[in-house]
């Protein structure tokens, strides 16, 4: 089974002692290529640091909620200029989270939008956070896409159906993570279970939300493996397939990574 890490945050200090090795471990394991995903902007010199360091590290760019009341005014230029760089794959992650309020929801919601634009205009694919914010984030993303449209993925997907099929309709991709191999998540398999095929992707969200039977330790993109087999068993495929839907799935939405060459290691 050969996998792509479409969401991951490589940059994060949970890695830094070890990142050879997290990375060896999950090339072994049939992990071909890594998105490192962007929380402030103010950090982008890190992720251009590890994709120019490692020639199957993409990244992106961006403000996560949690970091919005930090960076409420969202810096275009530096975003336009981090996109520039022949590994930076998309925008994001953005989106609004409800459950922690780290930032005041109206600055929230402005971050949010204005990451929008930045990816409408730069053509490059929004990774979108959501969490306890459903209605919120669905109807900025019915309103922004009536304004023009735009890719994006819904990451680490554990909201509700009605989020799902209301992102579908915009032509929105899924994500699921770990939290698909959890015994408590029978809901999220049912939803799984309905996604098209064309619309899938896994990722771990490393370091967060190790699968089972990791849970309770660190995650790191090795294992994906654990949340790409659930997924073949809920569609009823072969692993190799969902690698192969899930990798295309993936070049699809980001499809910057086509044009940079990848090294074997």
């Amino acid at each position: 089974m050969k996998l792509i890490d479409s969401h991951c945050h490589l940059d994060f200090p949970d890695f830094a002692p070890d990142i050879e090795g997290v990375l060896d471990r999950a090339r072994a394991a049939g992990v071909e290529r890594f998105i490192a995903i962007s929380t402030r902007v103010a950090r982008g010199d890190a992720l251009v640091a590890l994709a120019d360091r490692f020639d199957d590290v993409y990244f992106t760019i961006g403000t996560h909620p949690h970091e919005a009341a930090n960076e409420p005014d969202t810096d275009l230029a530096a975003i336009e200029a981090f996109a520039a760089h022949p590994r930076c794959v998309g925008i994001g992650e953005a989106g609004l989270d409800y459950h922690y309020d780290k930032a005041p929801r109206d600055i929230a919601a402005k971050v949010f939008r204005s990451q929008i634009h930045a990816a409408r205009a730069l053509e490059l694919p929004l990774v979108i956070h959501a969490r306890d914010a459903d209605d919120d984030i669905a109807a900025i993303l019915e309103d922004e896409m009536g304004q023009g449209a735009f890719n994006a993925v819904l990451h680490c997907f554990t909201s509700s159906r009605a989020l799902a099929e209301r992102g579908l309709a915009l032509g929105l991709t899924i994500s699921f993570s770990g939290v698909l191999t959890f015994k408590s998540a029978s809901a999220l398999r049912a939803i799984a279970a309905d996604v098209p095929m064309d619309r899938l992707l896994v990722e771990t969200d490393a370091p967060y939300l190790a699968p089972t039977p990791h849970r309770g330790g660190r995650n790191e993109p090795a294992y994906v493996v654990e949340t790409a087999r659930v997924l073949a068993a809920i569609k009823g495929v072969s692993e190799d397939e969902i690698g192969d839907v899930t990798r295309a799935n993936t070049f699809r939405l980001f499809s910057k990574m086509l044009g940079a060459v990848v090294t074997p290691p």
